[in-house]
This record gives structure tokens, C-alpha cells and sequence, in this order.
């Protein structure tokens, strides 16, 4: 394990050709300009908001990039979820496969304690974070033991999950 700075990690995910990304957090730092826009129902503000990560997705998906995201979530969802929601149908539209795992079906799912990336099948990435759920550390690890157990929960996981799409009309 080597503990690497938050700009190598960006490096490394932006370079991967295949991420498989679970998240295991109800909230996450907020770009409140967007957030409150949504909260206001402002559509406009949040499409050119969200415009510019839509773009970086499509360019990667164009350019043989995978994406498969996982996000687990309380039910019924939190304001901030149900803006997440909201907002993620721009990267699924450009390429982003991602899917909603409901606590309530992860209960029978191993899952790593942190949220993780695994790039390219041959390393994975684990955001450590402190008692404030705050950054701590960023971890990289090339054990294929772990990176072969974080593809084989990330997949388990796969299983249980909603598609973005099906999560909505529910």
C-alpha cells in the first residue's frame, strides 16, 4: 500500500481506461451553487452547471473509457440523494453506467469499509477518512488479492444494485 496525494489519485483515475467506483457515503461535499439551484427547481442553472461533467464523461466514454458507479444510499433518500438523483441522469446520458444500491439490499454484500476505485482491473484506490468524514488519506494498492477482492465485491455488489433509470420509476 502506498499512501498517495489527492492530485496523483485524479491523475490516475483520469488515465484508467475502466473504473469501477463505489461510493458508501449518504453525503458528499456539495457544490452549493448547483445544490441550491436544484432546491429552487432553477433547470437551466443546473444543466449548465452540470454541462461541464457531462462533457468530460462523454469525451472519455468516446474515447473507450468505462465507467460502472455504484452508490449506496439510505432510503428514503436524503436531500442531498434525491438531488444526486437528480443531477447523475446528465452523466448516464453521456456514458456513465451507474447504478443505486438501497441499504436495504446490501446487507447480504461484503463490502470494503471506504469507497474505492479500481483502475484498470490492476490497481485500486481507497479514500480513507477521519472521524470528522473528512479526507484522511488516499490509498493506493496494487495487491491483486486486493484489487481482486474489490472487483469481486464492487461485482456482487453490481448484482443488487438499480439501474439509474429503474431507481427512478420506483
Amino acid at each position: 500500500m502506498e499512501l498517495i496525494s489527492a492530485e496523483r489519485r485524479n491523475e490516475l483515475i483520469l488515465s484508467s481506461r475502466t473504473r469501477l467506483k463505489l461510493e458508501l457515503r449518504d453525503r458528499y461535499a456539495v457544490d452549493s451553487t448547483l445544490f441550491d439551484a436544484w432546491r429552487r427547481g432553477d433547470a437551466g442553472t443546473v444543466r449548465e452547471l452540470t454541462a461541464p461533467a457531462a462533457t468530460r464523461v462523454a469525451a472519455q466514454v468516446a474515447d473507450g473509457v468505462s465507467v460502472r458507479r455504484i452508490k449506496v444510499l439510505s432510503e428514503p433518500p436524503s436531500d442531498y440523494m434525491r438531488h444526486m438523483l437528480d443531477v447523475s441522469g446528465v452523466l448516464v446520458e453521456a456514458g456513465e453506467d451507474i447504478r443505486w444500491l438501497p441499504r436495504r439490499l446490501a446487507s447480504n454484500v461484503l463490502l470494503p469499509a471506504n469507497d474505492f476505485n479500481v483502475l484498470d482491473g490492476t490497481s485500486v484506490v481507497f479514500n480513507v477518512l477521519d472521524g470528522d468524514d473528512s479526507p484522511a488519506e488516499q490509498q493506493l494498492w496494487t495487491s491483486m488479492e486486493v484489487v481482486n477482492r474489490c472487483v469481486s465485491a464492487f461485482e456482487d455488489a453490481w448484482e443488487f444494485a438499480i439501474p439509474h433509470r429503474d431507481y427512478l420509476s420506483t
